[in-house]
């Protein structure tokens, strides 16, 4: 097929279901296929039929359709890619078959289920793909069918209109693919009497199996088209791609600019690797991650494929506030998975990996530019360090990749697309999974593949449903994973020769010069070289005697790269917006200044004429105080920095005199945090894998009417009941779900935790990464509060009525509330990971002057410990004290963390004395191990003795003394290794996070022992 037939079907896949069906399902007497994608096909012409065709009442409406007026190849095209999408993601169930008799006399088969039928408008439930959880959205009846129709209608007509396609005339067919894409799942209502915008993305495509969407659905039957389309052959392959190294490049950093340019960079190598698939299939081809709403992306189709800018001024990346927009955010994996044409896959791939490699080489050049110009050594022609950037950056990223074609499965009988063929899929498994040829394994092994490969038995008029190619969909990508994983273990590389002195950041490569006589000695001893000058004409790009290579100096420049596209693309100027690890240690007192309606300091006014410091970035949310005040809270870091650059010996000291006299505090807080969140067993969540607990069972994913009518049948049939109770094998739409509700995670959901309720700064969003950095104050709060949201489950909103949340009652509207695997924030609906799914959480406090490096090392480590000694589903925290003594506390979540809040709120209490810790630590060096009950006993009346003695006698801490150190000794007996140097560590880090100045933590409810708070 040609380009434009590409297109062309895959617009016809896209509308081939109406977005409304599950509203409209046994309401309109119509049928579901009258609706907007009637009326859609009508108005860009893709339709000519007779409506006078008897067998509409019988046949679907669209099928009768598109055969009539598409070319028949399109037309089975677009058939057999819904046929596989269908397969690929919905359980079945037993039909039995009817003889109807039509108006004309004849008489035509049709096939029903028993109890299947579900009227979604009155029984409203969606089920969560990794839990089985339903949740009842109240009922939908208000909203009248010919309502709704109107209004997807005239959400669908607006998008057309802005592209300017009128009935009948020719239009850009990738264009209209793409705007359909983007923009037919989100409605935008301003009387939204029927609520369709909290529940326009998430209606499901099959009302009987709610677990996924129709826009879910629409993408994969879409992808499976435009690749069917695009093939000679009609075949299809699933194509992996994986970028790398990931940790080394982001950790190679100095400052927090330098760690979010790295995480940030990455992400947008991700999207230029995947650029290219986007421009030749669109992006609905690529299964994960799910790109709809990426601001990144965004911006390709508003600039490069030429999108309407109205479409986009509801997006929050057009606001252009830096430390609220979006596109800063990094977004996306390093990895991605997509279905493409099985005879262009390799071609596909190169092109993936040579425009990624193509994109950082034009960027690395403007780098060097910059870089020339800032030092006044621009030319114009081609220097040395041109050839250095061009040289260092060859090669990079490592980009590895592995295709599976579906032609492995062959259908037997190619016009059903069943009775399926698996030998040579079964041979091509065989050596990954360490099996002799011929012997069944994964997917093709399962007990549910074993159920759905052959025919029941049945002995009535009952049929089961023959799976076809897109049922195989988890061998296949399981395949298609062992081979990317064996690519990646095969790499190799050329090193690249380095004769001269290296990077003084990474010590991997030459740093740049104009002249290369100079890498023969030290840099240290020269006052003439590029990196010299750059220092004197901006020291942010680099600090004294720092002289970088390639990489180094790409991921330094990259927040000004980026910053200028990002003004280029708002037509707003772009400041500062990497938070700097002072600022975040400051955070907590500036809040509270501002507060108080932020007084002037004695000296202030002063000390800004004599150092003119730069503001500032502040954490965002500061930005909700009066703007004068928040100018003058950028100004106040900004004077710290100034004095430390000042060559005057006293600059500092008086100017930290000047901030603290301004804040009105008796001491500065110089500790701040970083924290590292990472979903536990991603791998085997995508892969199905039943130890993850998100692996429900086909009848955990029925609507609850239609599972107690297939439990009805399951009594008569034993080989339908083990179906039934099979875990649900993975599907395309699996991978689209937990896609989707990363995104919402990360996207949204993190920003809102971190900066919005919290006083963080998100330094990385992707997936279920996350990286971020916190005032100390607001650590744990934050911890806590993430891993809720991950899963979508709050203790404290278990009760949550999500019908009354839908209809706004209450006051929700700007409350994160979290419920059943769900989250709703700002009149948005959206699906979470899942209370089965887990996540850990490492943890770092330290000195805003501490190395970075050294900061970043014990961040991965405290992760790593999370994961390993504590099992994963834990947190890990690590004090770096600057007098070099440390402090580490690795615990699960629940009884733990709220102990630990719970312990700090005692010690912060008035009339408390943290001597309280100390003491009871110098008495814990003579106490034997709490191996039995009457040593557990005794620490519990000991710490009892002194958190006695340690409060105000009468307060409520005191009354609360012995509960806390019964819970503290009860705990210390549960740990298996050292207890009481597991308690020493625990009370320590309870102590350090009780100093005065950390008081101002962010207001939150705290935890109570079940993780639910008070």
């Amino acid at each position: 097929m040609t380009n434009s037939n590409v297109w062309h079907t895959k617009i016809a896949a896209r509308i081939h279901d109406p977005a409304e069906k599950a509203l409209v399902l046994m309401r309109d007497p119509a049928g579901h296929e009258n609706g907007t994608s009637l009326a859609l096909s009508r108005l860009m012409g893709l339709k000519n039929y007779s409506e006078e065709d008897d067998t509409a009442e019988l046949r679907p409406l669209n099928a009768m359709v598109f055969k009539a007026s598409l070319p028949s190849g399109m037309y089975k095209t677009v058939q057999r890619a819904d046929w596989w999408a269908a397969a690929a993601d919905r359980p079945q169930w037993p039909m039995v078959n009817l003889e109807v008799e039509k108006r004309n006399g004849d008489k035509v088969t049709l096939k029903v289920s028993e109890g299947s039928q579900v009227r979604f408008s009155s029984q409203p439930v969606l089920i969560h793909p990794l839990s089985g959880e339903p949740i009842d959205l109240g009922q939908l009846k208000e909203t009248e069918v010919s309502d709704i129709k109107e209004r997807s209608y005239d959400h669908h007509l607006g998008i057309l209109k802005a592209l300017g396609i009128h009935a009948g005339e020719a239009h850009d067919m990738r264009r209209t693919l793409l705007a359909l894409w983007r923009f037919a799942p989100e409605i935008s209502e301003t009387a939204d009497n029927g609520e369709l915008g909290a529940l326009w993305h998430l209606l499901p495509a099959d009302t009987r199996v709610p677990d996924h969407s129709i826009w879910d659905h629409l993408d994969l039957t879409s992808a499976f088209a435009g690749a069917f389309a695009a093939d000679p052959q009609q075949e299809v392959a699933l194509l992996t791609v994986s970028l790398g190294p990931v940790q080394s490049f982001i950790a190679a950093a100095r400052s927090t600019s330098d760690l979010w340019a790295g995480s940030h960079l990455l992400s947008r190598l991700s999207w230029e690797c995947m650029r290219p698939l986007c421009e030749e299939l669109g992006p609905d081809a690529i299964l994960f991650p799910r790109l709809r709403g990426i601001p990144q992306v965004d911006l390709w189709l508003r600039d490069q494929m030429k999108l309407p800018a109205e479409l986009f001024q509801v997006c929050e990346w057009q606001k252009g506030a830096t430390d609220a927009n979006p596109l800063f955010s990094a977004a996306l994996p390093n990895r991605f998975v997509a279905v493409v044409p099985a005879s262009q896959a390799q071609v596909l791939a190169h092109k993936c990996e040579q425009a990624v490699r193509d994109w950082l080489q034009s960027t690395g050049q403007d780098v060097v530019n910059r870089l020339l110009e800032a030092a006044g050594l621009n030319t114009g022609g081609e220097q040395h360090c041109h050839q250095q950037m061009r040289e260092q950056l060859a090669g990079f990223p490592e980009v590895h990749w592995a295709a599976v074609p579906f032609s492995l499965i062959r259908p037997r009988n190619a016009e059903k697309q069943n009775d399926l063929d698996t030998t040579q899929l079964s041979a091509a498994m065989a050596p990954f999974f360490g099996v002799a040829q011929g012997q069944p394994t994964g997917f093709l092994d399962s007990d549910a593949w074993k159920v759905l490969k052959d025919d029941m038995a049945w002995d009535d008029r009952t049929t089961f449903w023959s799976p076809n190619p897109g049922t195989l969909y988890p061998a296949v990508f399981d395949l298609a994973e062992r081979a990317l994983a064996a690519a990646k273990a095969s790499r190799c590389f050329e090193q690249l020769p380095q004769h001269g002195w290296r990077c003084s950041l990474t010590g991997d490569s030459e740093w740049l010069t104009t002249d290369p006589a100079q890498l023969q000695k030290s840099y240290r001893q020269q006052k003439d070289t590029l990196w010299a000058k750059v220092h004197q004409a901006k020291k942010s790009w680099a600090k004294e005697g720092e002289h970088l290579g390639g990489l180094s100096a790409l991921k330094r420049l990259w927040p000004n790269v980026f910053a200028d596209e990002v003004g280029k693309a708002t037509g707003k100027a772009v400041g500062r917006f990497v938070v700097s690890t002072h600022t975040m240690a400051l955070a907590s007192q500036l809040d509270d200044w501002l507060e108080k309606g932020a007084p002037a300091g004695p000296d202030f006014s002063d000390a800004y004429k004599k150092l003119k410091p730069e503001s500032a970035a502040l954490p965002r949310r500061l930005m909700r105080h009066e703007t004068n005040h928040v100018e003058d809270a950028k100004v106040l870091p900004g004077l710290l920095e100034a004095a430390r650059d000042s060559e005057e010996p006293s600059a500092y000291q008086h100017a930290t005199k000047v901030v603290r006299d301004t804040l009105g505090v008796d001491k500065l807080e110089t500790y701040y945090s970083l924290l590292m969140m990472d979903g536990d067993r991603m791998g085997a969540i995508l892969a199905g894998d039943e130890t993850t607990h998100t692996a429900i069972s086909y009848l955990k994913s029925f609507h609850p009417k239609v599972r107690s009518g297939f439990n009805k049948q399951a009594e008569r049939n034993a080989r339908l009941k083990a179906y039934g109770d099979q875990p649900r094998a993975i599907s395309p739409n699996r991978h689209l779900a937990i896609s989707g509700a990363l995104n919402d995670f990360s996207q949204t959901v993190v920003r809102h935790v971190l900066e919005q309720e919290h006083l963080g700064r998100v330094l990385y969003a992707g997936g279920d990464d996350v990286l971020a950095m916190l005032p100390t104050a607001d650590l744990l709060s934050a911890m806590q509060r993430l891993r809720h949201a991950y899963s979508g489950s709050a203790p404290h909103d278990a009760q949550t009525d999500w019908g009354m949340v839908r209809n706004r009652q209450g006051d929700v509207r700007h409350q994160l509330v979290l419920n059943k695997g769900f989250a709703w924030l700002n009149g948005r609906l959206m699906r979470m990971m899942s209370p089965q799914a887990t996540a850990s959480t490492g943890a770092v406090i330290a000195h805003d002057q501490a190395p970075l490096g050294a900061v970043l090392q014990a961040l991965r480590a405290a992760e790593k410990r999370a994961k390993n000694e504590g099992g994963r589903n834990a947190f890990s925290i690590t004090v770096v004290k600057r007098s070099g003594g440390m402090l580490s506390l690795t615990e699960h979540w629940g009884e733990p963390m709220a102990l630990l809040h719970a312990l700090i709120a005692f010690l912060r209490t008035e009339g408390t004395s943290r001597r309280a810790v100390f003491n009871s630590l110098d008495w814990m060096r003579d106490l034997p191990e709490p191996t039995n009950a009457d040593t557990t006993t005794m620490l519990a009346t000991l710490l009892s003795y002194q958190f006695d003695r340690q409060s105000q006698d009468g307060s409520q801490a005191n009354k609360d003394a012995p509960a806390l150190a019964q819970r503290l000794a009860t705990l210390c007996a549960a740990q298996t290794k050292q207890p009481l140097n597991w308690l020493a560590n625990f009370m320590g880090v309870a102590e350090f996070l009780a100093r005065e100045t950390r008081t101002g933590a962010t207001p939150l409810q705290q935890p109570t022992a079940t993780g639910a708070p008070k």
